[in-house]
């Protein structure tokens, strides 16, 4: 094929690299778009969860959807509370998330996540946490704990740990296992309204928003054209190249 005064002529090498170059960055781009879905799916579920307070009890605990705003009554477990570690602040700072066991009045645990609190001075050091167990009505949102970017595995639960209990990523069945109770599915997050609470957040809890993998899109697809404009000027040869080829 010819374009003006120039051949086009790929070799098959460029051809193949370009294709799964292409391939790559635009499977890339649509991941990206897919992701800001997900969490503009997320944002809206949350401000759904607002339009209605639903009584949590143990016959609903495990269909309620996330975020649902909800309200229970019972009394925090004060002697048995989980530190979730590598919990960042609002702005950022490392710290914890304190999960405090909650025994409903209707019957069934479940963990209240009461907010962010900064670390001691040192590891050792374990922040005062300590709340009242008088019966109490509270209100929060459905949610799941934390997950790790990346499981590494789970380490085993030590028995003998004093209580607060600091744990890093625990799953379910970790923290049941920690608190030597069954504990109904979640944690609720609890209302920044609400008494005997830490930094809390009115906002989904989201690393970044879909903006900012709509942007990573756009640029997996700017390589995606970029990689087919160098492979065409590339592939591009002038009469004088095939002479010299020729000689």
């Amino acid at each position: 094929m010819r374009i003006g005064s120039r051949r086009f002529s790929p070799t098959i090498f460029a051809t193949l690299l370009t294709l799964a170059g292409i391939g790559a960055f635009s499977w890339l781009g649509f991941w990206q778009l897919g992701r800001a879905a997900e969490k503009r799916g997320l944002i809206a579920q949350y401000e759904a969860g607002a339009h209605a307070t639903v009584d949590l009890d143990a016959a609903n605990a495990a269909t309620l959807a996330q975020y649902q705003h909800v309200r229970l009554k019972g009394r925090y477990d004060d002697g048995h509370q989980i530190l979730l570690d590598n919990m960042p602040s609002r702005h950022g700072r490392p710290g914890y998330r304190v999960a405090t066991p909650i025994e409903l009045s209707s019957g069934g645990w479940i963990l209240i996540d009461r907010g962010w609190r900064e670390p001691g001075v040192t590891r050792s050091e374990i922040p005062d946490i300590s709340v009242d167990t008088a019966e109490r009505t509270i209100a929060g949102r459905i949610d799941s704990l934390p997950r790790a970017g990346m499981a590494l595995g789970e380490a085993p639960t030590d028995a003998s740990a004093p209580w607060p209990r600091v744990m890093n990523f625990p799953t379910a069945q970790a923290a049941q296992q920690a608190l030597n109770r069954p504990l109904l599915p979640g944690l609720v997050l609890l209302d920044p309204d609400q008494p005997d609470g830490y930094e809390r957040s009115t906002e989904v809890r989201l690393p970044f928003g879909p903006e900012r993998h709509i942007a990573y899109a756009v640029q997996w697809f700017a390589f995606a054209a970029a990689a087919l404009v160098i492979y065409v000027i590339l592939s591009l040869r002038r009469k004088d190249d095939d002479r010299v080829q020729g000689s």
